[in-house]
């Protein structure tokens, strides 16, 4: 999918635009890095395998069930009267 797009300035640096259609076909988003090469004089961009591994919402919330119970268990030395001499 060839895409024809102008070098621009941008503060000291040489800038192009990447159309959202290239970065959809790439598997990239703003705010992704990227590996520029130079191959025969054609600039070549290559995503950066990012070392963060990305959860989904069932992953993040694994274990949750287990942090209810706990909360509930301690529920009334949290939110008790005082039994003691507790500041």
């Amino acid at each position: 999918m060839p895409v024809t797009t102008k070098i621009r300035r941008q503060g000291g640096a040489a800038v192009i635009t990447i159309p959202p259609a290239l970065l959809k076909l790439m598997h990239t988003e703003v705010g992704d890095q990227l590996t520029l090469d130079v191959a025969n004089g054609e600039l070549i961009a290559r995503p950066v395998e990012s070392g963060r591994k990305r959860y989904t919402l069932s992953e993040l919330l694994k274990g949750s069930d287990a942090m209810a119970m706990l909360n509930a268990a301690v529920a009334d030395a949290q939110e008790g009267d005082p039994i003691g001499h507790e500041i």
